[in-house]
């Protein structure tokens, strides 16, 4: 199940909402954090691409000739902002196997909350293809803003975000400038505590995923 509105998507599946309680929980450890952020990720991305057109091939089975449904269209780039959003990339290759990958790199100016861009690498025809960010936390929108640009930028024109975790600052920061964009995301938290963290939240994702906080 999900709760949709224009361009927002809250996907409150009780796998997910399960998953969700225990990567909330400070005492979940490092590899179970990253298997928990791996396995919402493909729950939330089988909801982000149920929109993608199909269409119909004949085939053969191993009884007869048949016509099944096979998606069409432009193909898919995932761009993962760095570095939190690396712990999401294989929950969405291991349903989108064919997907190009492209990355972001972006930290925030921990005095301004802005971000700060020093790495970018895409797909050469990402232009031509369906663009998934992922970012596990859109918490003040700044730097979900600012990568959307950066594909933008490149040529996309069919671009959407998968998150775990959103703060309404965030989404309506990223709607502003880019309304256009759909966000799917496992849960909208509370809002924003004065040093820009989601609260209740989860921490900092990248700490946690990696182990270095």
């Amino acid at each position: 199940m999900s709760v949709a509105t224009e361009k927002l998507v809250v996907v409150d599946h009780p796998l997910v909402q399960h998953k969700l309680g225990m990567l909330r929980d400070d005492s979940t450890p490092t590899h179970l954090f990253r298997q928990l952020v791996d396995e919402v990720t493909l729950l939330l991305t089988y909801e982000a691409t149920k929109d993608f057109a199909t269409e119909e091939i004949e085939i053969e089975t191993p009884l007869e000739r048949t016509t099944v449904q096979r998606i069409s269209g432009k193909k898919v780039a995932v761009c993962p902002i760095l570095r939190a959003g690396l712990g999401m990339l294989d929950g969405v290759l291991s349903l989108i196997s064919g997907a190009r990958v492209g990355f972001i790199g972006l930290y925030r100016n921990e005095e301004t909350l802005q971000p700060v861009e020093y790495y970018v690498k895409l797909p050469a025809d990402v232009a031509a293809r369906d663009v998934i960010l992922l970012d596990p936390m859109l918490a003040t929108g700044n730097s979900t803003a600012a990568a959307v640009s950066t594909v933008k930028s490149a040529g996309a024109t069919s671009v959407r975000l998968i998150a775990i975790i959103a703060a309404p600052e965030g989404i309506e920061r990223l709607h502003s400038e880019h309304p256009d964009v759909p966000v799917v995301v496992a849960a909208v938290d509370r809002g924003l505590n004065e040093k820009g963290y989601i609260v209740p939240g989860l921490g900092d994702a990248g700490d946690r995923l990696f182990g270095t906080k």
